[in-house]
């Protein structure tokens, strides 16, 4: 799913889709997936948790054991119903459409909540006839992997001080990127969750909190702080990462778990 920004977007032809349904699943799985998400990681700040990082030691492998099968789709699902997306709506609760540049309908979802405002006001500037009524609302990011609507184009629009942030790292790791190929997502080595024996890697929609989370480990552990070793910070594409987890010949990605924005992840040093 590529990316786009919401420059030369025509309002005037605007459609709802998909249908009310399928808007009230969407909101009913993100509302349930982020209120466990928020429950686990308020358990993890106090006794008894059940999630928690860990940095490994020098001599620790943390790399998992290659698997033949790929995920199943409702594993994905459920690593991505937790983070939320912003798209705009009617008053009917419908997804509020656009037409690109190409003249195609393109259905445009933010990964941060001002743009999507932004977006809307922008809209109704251009388009006075656009319902009173519209307003931004948030998605789980795993029904927008899910959705295929015929002659919609879906659009999700990164945050531009992530875009920056992954450019930075990537010149760091000495490539010269003038743009970025999808969603950046923010990852380190130094990073790690367990959870019932299992090891997982979470994956950051936004360098701080990554950052946040590192800072955290090291006063929790007592260690100097990882985030200050050249090349700790690794980035990725978010779409890449899906594909790898659908694809039966890719275990490399089936071990990570996604962060919210906003969110850094809580440690227990006395689980270690």
């Amino acid at each position: 799913m590529p990316t786009t920004k919401p420059e030369n977007m025509n309002p005037s032809d605007q459609k709802q889709s998909p249908p009310p349904q399928f808007f009230h699943q969407a909101f009913t799985s993100l509302q349930t997936h982020f209120s466990d998400f928020c429950n686990n990681l308020r358990t993890n700040l106090h006794s008894k948790p059940q999630l928690f990082a860990k940095i490994p030691t020098e001599n620790q492998n943390v790399s998992t054991s290659v698997k033949t099968k790929s995920m199943s789709t409702e594993a994905i699902d459920e690593r991505l119903a937790g983070v939320p997306v912003y798209a705009l709506s009617n008053g009917s609760q419908e997804f509020v459409l656009v037409s690109g540049s190409s003249g195609k309908n393109l259905g445009l979802f933010c990964f941060n909540e001002s743009d999507a405002a932004s977006l809307l006001q922008q809209m109704k500037k251009m388009d006075s006839s656009m319902s009173s009524d519209s307003q931004v609302v948030a998605v789980a990011l795993s029904k927008i992997f899910q959705l295929k609507v015929e002659g919609v184009a879906l659009r999700l629009i990164p945050e531009a001080s992530q875009i920056k942030n992954a450019l930075k790292e990537r010149k760091r790791a000495g490539l010269q990127d003038e743009s970025f190929p999808g969603i950046p997502v923010f990852q380190s080595k130094s990073l790690i969750l367990r959870s019932q024996n299992k090891r997982y890697r979470p994956v950051f929609f936004r360098k701080e909190d990554l950052e946040k989370s590192l800072l955290r480990a090291s006063h929790d552990q007592n260690q100097l702080n990882p985030a200050l070793r050249e090349g700790d910070i690794q980035v990725a594409v978010l779409e890449e990462i899906v594909q790898g987890m659908k694809d039966s010949s890719s275990a490399i990605w089936d071990d990570v778990v996604f962060i919210p924005p906003g969110f850094d992840v809580s440690t227990d040093p006395s689980r270690q």
